[in-house]
């Protein structure tokens, strides 16, 4: 029961993060990237924000110190600075005809299998599964985002893969974060991001109150639902789902991205690229195949 309450709270988990794409590619139309970050960011910190002063916490003496908390925030949030602005980059560069939901998100979760591999250069042993996922993987992008030939790539694509690479290098910085409060982390993280963007928004675009508000709704379910909700509900639910299965159902915000695109944004998809979906989405699922201990099974 517990195992089933956890991947329930994944799964909406995965259908926010999902829909996320859709608002995202909404509000590319009348925001700038760097600006479009800043205020879902800065959203998500002043929820999360309300949450902390709404949760009583009692320091004990195992507790983080402040200066640990605010070193990982700092560190999640320049990470997420630039994997979230090379999303949203790639998102407004896509040319109308494409589907950009569909494709940036499932780009955008090929970070699992990046995850995986980078393993590798740490010196860790990697499963067969995981190689042929990333074989898989390469080969369902092909069909995603080149089915017309190398000509047919879209600049959108670069900055997905570089989103995803950024995402896996993020992945990797929450990790060793693992011992700080996730709630005050996250909110740090969000606060410095959004300030990050902000600032290049000034610099490099023209920021303005007027832009926010033609785009106000795609921002509040961005910093509210996709960033405060969904992070929150992914640490409940964790809380009661194994790892493995955890990053199954949470790899299926891709295919919620694809449908969202198609239901709302009246994207379409040509039968070799939705292949290259299947493909990339099997590979995502065979990167997260548990391991059979056959030592442990025999000593029963």
């Amino acid at each position: 029961m517990r195992q089933l309450r956890g991947v329930g709270l994944l799964l909406i988990t995965a259908l926010i993060w999902g829909l996320g794409f859709a608002a995202q590619s909404s509000a590319a139309d009348s925001i700038g990237s760097f600006s479009f970050t800043a205020a879902r960011s800065l959203v998500a910190a002043t929820f999360l924000s309300v949450l902390l002063g709404v949760r009583r916490i009692r320091p004990s003496a195992g507790t983080p110190s402040a200066r640990g908390v605010l070193r990982g925030g700092l560190l999640c949030g320049g990470a997420l600075f630039v994997a979230s602005n090379l999303q949203q980059f790639g998102i407004a560069a896509y040319p109308p005809e494409a589907a950009s939901s569909g494709r940036a998100g499932f780009l955008t979760a090929t970070y699992v299998v990046m995850v995986a591999l980078s393993s590798l250069f740490l010196g860790r042993r990697v499963r067969f599964s995981v190689l042929a996922a990333a074989v898989g993987c390469v080969a369902g992008m092909y069909l995603l985002c080149m089915s017309g030939g190398f000509g047919s790539i879209y600049l959108g694509d670069l900055f997905e893969l570089a989103c995803a690479a950024g995402f896996a290098v993020y992945i990797w910085v929450v990790d060793r974060c693992a011992s700080l409060d996730s709630l005050r982390v996250s909110c740090v993280q969000f606060a410095f991001c959004g300030i990050l963007s902000l600032l290049a928004a000034l610099l490099f675009e023209d920021f303005s109150v007027p832009q926010l508000l033609r785009a106000w709704l795609s921002v509040l379910y961005a910093g509210v639902f996709s960033s405060g909700v969904g992070y929150t509900l992914q640490i409940i639910g964790q809380k009661y789902a194994e790892p493995a299965v955890a990053s199954v159902v949470m790899s299926l915000e891709s295919v919620f991205a694809a449908l969202a695109g198609w239901l709302l944004l009246d994207e379409r998809l040509s039968a070799a690229e939705l292949c290259g979906c299947a493909l990339v989405f099997v590979s995502v699922l065979a990167a997260q195949l548990p391991v059979r201990r056959k030592g442990k099974e025999k000593s029963k």
